[in-house]
Formats: C-alpha cells, sequence, structure tokens
C-alpha cells in the first residue's frame, strides 16, 4: 500500500537488468527470487489487503526461504501483534509494534516521527555494507518494532527514546524507515539486497 511505485522505481535505479514485479499475486510472489514487502498508512488496512488479495501465505513463505526486505509496515506486518487496532502480524519474528508514547508527544515530539534521522548499525550485515554508521534515513511513522529478542535487531533511532528501526534474521531484513526516499544510503541498501545471497 502507498509506497509502491517510489520502491519499484529505486530498485529498477540499482538493479536495471532485474525483472521487477509489483504485484500481490501468490504465484507471483512464489515465483519471485526475491521479495520486497513495502508499506505504508494503517496496520489494520494493510493486513486486510495482504489477506483479502490472498497473498498472506505467500510472503509469510518468502520470509522463511527467500531474500526477504519489509520496509515501513512490511516491518511492523511481521511481529506478531500491532498496537494500532489491535491488529494481529504475520508472527515471523517474535514481539509487537507499539506506538510512541503519548509521554512524548508532551515533551514536545511530534508524532507521527516524520523526517531525516541517524540510524545506529547494532551489528554488521551484508545490507549495512558501503553505509556509514549513523547515516541519515526518512522516516514516516508512529508505531515501531519491539522484538522480544533483542538479537534480532540490526539498528536503532533514537527519536526521545532509542527504538529498533532495522531487524535482522537469516533471509529477512527489514526497516522502519524508508530506503526508496533516503537519497544514496537508501539506494545503497537497495542494491545491497539486490546483490544479497542469504
Amino acid at each position: 500500500m502507498g509506497n509502491l511505485r517510489s520502491v519499484s522505481k529505486a530498485l529498477e535505479h540499482v538493479a536495471p537488468g532485474a525483472s521487477i514485479l509489483v504485484t500481490a499475486d501468490p504465484g507471483g510472489i512464489r515465483a519471485a527470487d526475491k521479495v520486497v514487502v513495502p508499506g505504508q498508512g494503517a496496520m489494520p488496512d494493510c493486513m486486510r489487503q495482504l489477506a483479502e488479495s490472498g497473498a498472506r501465505d505467500a510472503v509469510v513463505g518468502a520470509a522463511r526461504d527467500k531474500p526477504f526486505l519489509g520496509i515501513c509496515i512490511g516491518l511492523q506486518m511481521l511481529f506478531e501483534r500491532a498496537e494500532e487496532g489491535d491488529t494481529p502480524g504475520l508472527g515471523v519474528l517474535p514481539g509487537r509494534v507499539p506506538r510512541f508514547s503519548r509521554s512524548a508527544e508532551m515533551s514536545g515530539l511530534k508524532i507521527p516521527h516524520m523526517g531525516w534521522n541517524e540510524v545506529i548499525q547494532e551489528k554488521a550485515h551484508p545490507l549495512w555494507a558501503g553505509i556509514g554508521d549513523r547515516s541519515r534515513f526518512y522516516f514516516v511513522h508512529s508505531y515501531f518494532p519491539a522484538p522480544a529478542d533483542r538479537a534480532l535487531t540490526a539498528g536503532t533511532c533514537v527519536y526521545g527514546m532509542p527504538f529498533t528501526c532495522a531487524v535482522a534474521r537469516d533471509n529477512i531484513f527489514a526497516v522502519q524507515f524508508h530506503p526508496e526516499k533516503s537519497q544514496s544510503a537508501g539506494l545503497q541498501l537497495l542494491s545491497n539486497f539486490v546483490r544479497w545471497r542469504p
């Protein structure tokens, strides 16, 4: 939902020889070598659309056995439950997706968190290759992942408090920020994903 065109255009830019297919067709997802699940908007709407399109099981399957990149809600949906609408996620990763606290707003921070912010690389990963630690990426979100397993955290950001903004496990890498809107650092991350062979 929302940012499909900008993500596909960014992927075409970094992988001009690749065939980029924008689809919710389960067969297309299963046939793909790699899968990118972007999303923006409301978690309940994204999860409903995923189910109605028939793509839910194919996305869960891709998260099990293909190079998988989740972006924004494409990250959030991997977890067990989101506070937004008390929405069940896919349950691929243990944890939940809470909202930034009211105390953040009372301390003068605007919610949603929108704009450029530094990302601290918490562990080495092939998708961080060529991207300096504390590089800036573009964020638009009111909710964030809270993994039950700290080992999942590949990147953090500080917005009133530190929060997980990138997770990695086996064939999965997923980010809360928008690499397709993050200029050279974002394009480098997408290029790294295209070349990634987990």
